[in-house]
């Protein structure tokens, strides 16, 4: 038995990139000042655990009204997946129209800061640490891609890793910029505007605008031209 190959490639419009950013209903927008008024932070994180993880619409409402009204600030039209957590979602500020892909997970703290600008698309099962990060405009970001923006001491020696200091080191993601599924951002690393990393590559050092990085480390393979376009094996390979 012999399989066809089958090489026809195809190329199709964009989906979150492309859309118009909705307005929220007025109603939503009540209901998040009402829930902030009546639960106060501790209890809104108790209330998204009833709405985490349905997908309903009650509970796609619920859960970006919860988001609405705990956060430092939030646009409109966000959309967060059923299981996506968060950690300290007040330090958080949401631009319009991103998204949450189910079961990611946030992790800010309680004196950080964590900035996600306006149409940033999040796939879903990835995680953030987010002590101090900043990631600008039209991110796209694959699913089970990683970030990490802290790490312990490890100093001194005669005593357990876990009981060192932790290094908080911030991370920045510049517009347009795209991370490959299952990729790893480290500490202290910033990728420039328009850069690609490739999936599952793992990013040691600064990426530079437009560049394109694959690789455990991350090596600097091309830079982007209008007429080159993105190899599938090099590119983000995130699915919106």
């Amino acid at each position: 038995m012999s399989v066809e190959k089958i090489s026809m490639t195809r190329i199709v419009q964009a989906v979150h990139g492309r859309r118009e950013v909705p307005e929220d209903p007025g109603f939503q927008k009540e209901l998040a000042v009402e829930l902030k008024r009546s639960y106060g932070s501790a209890g809104l994180l108790e209330l998204y655990g009833r709405f985490s993880s349905g997908d309903g619409f009650i509970d796609a409402l619920m859960r970006r009204t919860i988001w609405q009204a705990i956060a430092r600030r939030c646009g409109t039209g966000l959309q967060v997946g059923s299981g996506a957590g968060f950690k300290h979602p007040e330090t958080f500020e949401i631009g319009n129209g991103v998204f949450i892909g189910a079961q990611a997970y946030i992790q800010g703290r309680y004196d950080g800061t964590c900035v996600i600008g306006d149409n940033v698309w999040i796939g879903p099962q990835a995680y953030m640490d987010a002590r101090d990060l900043v990631i600008e405009e039209c991110v796209g970001w694959g699913p089970g891609a990683k970030l990490l923006g802290s790490n312990h001491t490890a100093f001194p020696v005669d005593v357990p890793i876990i009981r060192t200091d932790l290094e908080i080191k911030p991370v920045r993601v510049g517009a347009w910029a795209d991370i490959g599924t299952n990729a790893t951002i480290l500490p202290g690393v910033t990728i420039g505007k328009g850069a690609i990393v490739g999936a599952g590559a793992v990013v040691v050092s600064d990426v530079e605008p437009f560049a394109v990085v694959a690789g455990v480390p991350a090596r600097f393979l091309r830079w982007r031209t209008d007429q080159t376009p993105a190899n599938p094996q090099e590119g983000a390979n995130h699915a919106e």
